[in-house]
């Protein structure tokens, strides 16, 4: 085998465009081009990017993520994750101390997912309905959370 010999399989690539070959072609005299303009001329072109003079959508748009600071201390918990912790009340330190919630979160939800077979004391942690009944239906009992107090609530 010798590398200047190696070719692509037949028609597995698009064969290129002939352009300035006459009107029969479709691509004659302006060559795909148009009439004029930027685009008509030779090496005249602009960046990518480029918006004829309008902010770029590149540097208009932020360059790095947004994190909420509400996301940062708040988690979510299924369900079925609290038929592995031992303990028999179930409160934000004994979930942060099995390692199912991180060390920073301040506030979590139950999540109804899953099942849980076993009666378990929730307190202080907020529940969904369908969380709330699945584990009531298994003989557990909740203990909300106290009620946050709102900015238009000023005493």
């Amino acid at each position: 085998m010798r590398l200047n010999l190696l070719q692509p399989a037949k028609d597995s690539r698009p064969t290129p465009k002939r352009v300035g070959r006459g009107k029969g072609s479709g691509l004659g005299k302006t060559c795909g081009r148009g009439h004029k303009g930027q685009r008509a001329r030779a090496g005249g072109y602009h960046k990518v990017g480029f918006e004829g003079g309008q902010m770029p959508l590149q540097r208009r748009v932020p360059k790095f993520g947004f994190t909420s600071l509400k996301a940062r201390d708040r988690a979510e918990l299924r369900l079925d994750k609290l038929a592995h912790i031992e303990a028999q009340v179930i409160d934000l330190a004994t979930l942060k101390s099995a390692g199912l919630v991180p060390a920073k979160t301040r506030r979590v939800k139950i999540i109804a997912s899953g099942i849980i077979d076993k009666p378990i004391s929730v307190k202080g942690i907020a529940v969904t309905k369908g969380a709330r009944a699945a584990i009531e239906a298994v003989g557990g009992t909740i203990e909300s959370p106290e009620p946050r107090q709102t900015s238009t609530e000023v005493k």
